[in-house]
């Protein structure tokens, strides 16, 4: 897909889950939402979930995907990447990031995106596995 497609794409996407986020205040309703429209609507995205920090531990909630590490060892691999740095991971080609975790050998490429609540508190992360590299 060309970077004019896959922007329309981005787009489109953007504009559905601004819609189906205005009908909903509930925070689990809205993750599970975005969790499965992206993973619908990207075709190169094969996991898609979040990863919350729980007593220091970054545990998997809601994801769609084949199985999920369940909790991921402190300050390895791409999501603790982002708690860390407290900012998006954009990792090309996952052999070549240090300390990747392969919760599923199939994962070429991965993007890690913080969360935070109103407060700036961090609270976790938006990770998406695409089997597909850059």
């Amino acid at each position: 897909m060309d970077a004019k497609k896959k922007q329309g794409r981005y787009d489109r996407i953007y504009t559905q889950l601004e819609k189906l986020m205005s009908t909903c205040d509930n925070p689990e309703s809205r993750m599970n939402t975005i969790v499965a429209v992206l993973h619908h609507k990207m075709d190169y995205f094969f996991w898609t979930g979040f990863y919350f920090l729980n007593d220091g531990k970054l545990q998997v909630k809601m994801y769609q995907g084949p199985v999920a590490c369940m909790q991921l060892a402190k300050d390895t691999g791409v999501c603790w990447e982002g708690i860390n740095t407290k900012a998006p991971v954009l990792v090309k080609n996952v052999e070549e990031f240090p300390g990747h975790i392969a919760c599923d050998g199939r994962s070429k490429s991965e993007v890690v995106l913080p969360l935070f609540n109103p407060q700036n508190e961090l609270l976790g992360v938006l990770d998406v596995d695409s089997d597909k590299l850059n």
